[in-house]
């Protein structure tokens, strides 16, 4: 049994939400009932996607501002306008970040390596703690993006790959901190969506990142996976639909997540569906 999308009477903050998954993610929320904020870097990208949302389900269920997530107090700023406008805050759907610098450990900036890691990670810290500090006294579902290198190597994107793999601890450390206030914390591996994050690829070439070059040119010919599969699993986390799920990794192309409800008992306080060490006896031996 699958369980349906139901955001009717919530109020949704989306980080990243003028492009790709994020801007999904909007658009999945608004036609499940939702109100919604995006936010993003670029005014005019976001301003795009406000006009664009806003005519799909009307002006009064959508604003949009400026935000840096790195920015604690723009961040804290736009929660609260938020909360102004539309009440309290029921869900987050955070998908802002950078790919970073491409290339080998020995050979990449080390300025730019460490900015992926203020962006992507540092970036979703600050959200995840403004957001919860507003959901501490009546709970919340939050959903985070992961990806590439958060579950296996990444070579030649070691800043993007490092940040990925520590949004996902991030997700089931704070998962566990916030149980107890009702607030459920996930993450999604989206797919290879075809943003325009891969361009940087295709323009450092084959030399800089071997046989992830011709990967990347083959997804994108083919179209990769739809920016709506990362989105509908988002939109489906931050919905009562998940009641239960918290501190969890999913791959959206792969995870029959929709119904993860029905088999509860099987994953609630398990390590099923998280990062954990693999020992000998986890591959059938017993030397230790």
């Amino acid at each position: 049994m699958t369980h349906a999308i139901d955001l009717r009477e919530r109020n949704v903050l989306i980080t990243g939400g003028s492009l790709g998954i994020g801007y999904a993610a909007a658009e999945t929320c608004l036609h499940a009932g939702a109100r919604v904020m995006i936010c993003a870097r670029g005014s005019d990208d976001l301003e795009r996607a406000n006009e664009t949302l806003g005519r799909i389900a009307g002006a009064e269920r959508v604003i949009a501002r400026v935000v840096d997530v790195t920015d604690e107090a723009a961040v804290a700023a736009a929660l609260d306008e938020f909360a102004g406008r539309f009440g309290s805050l029921g869900g987050v759907i955070h998908s802002a970040g950078i790919y970073g610098p491409i290339g080998r450990v020995t050979e990449v900036d080390a300025a730019e390596w460490m900015d992926v890691i203020r962006v992507n990670l540092f970036g979703a810290f600050v959200v995840v703690r403004e957001a919860c500090k507003r959901m501490m006294a009546g709970g919340g579902r939050i959903a985070l993006f992961a990806g590439g290198g958060a579950a296996t190597p990444f070579p030649y994107y070691t800043g993007y790959a490092c940040s990925k793999a520590a949004l996902v601890r991030l997700t089931e450390t704070a998962a566990l901190e916030m149980a107890p206030f009702g607030i459920a914390i996930n993450c999604i591996a989206p797919g290879f969506v075809a943003t325009r994050l891969h361009e940087k690829t295709l323009a450092v070439g084959e030399e800089t990142v071997g046989s992830f070059f011709e990967k990347t040119k083959s997804e994108i010919e083919r179209g990769g996976v739809p920016a709506s599969v990362g989105a509908e699993a988002a939109a489906f986390l931050v919905s009562e639909a998940a009641a239960g799920i918290t501190g969890k990794f999913i791959a959206a192309p792969y995870d029959s997540y929709r119904s993860w409800p029905e088999r509860i008992d099987d994953i609630a306080g398990t390590d099923l569906f998280t990062l954990r060490r693999i020992v000998p006896r986890d591959r059938g031996a017993d030397w230790q």
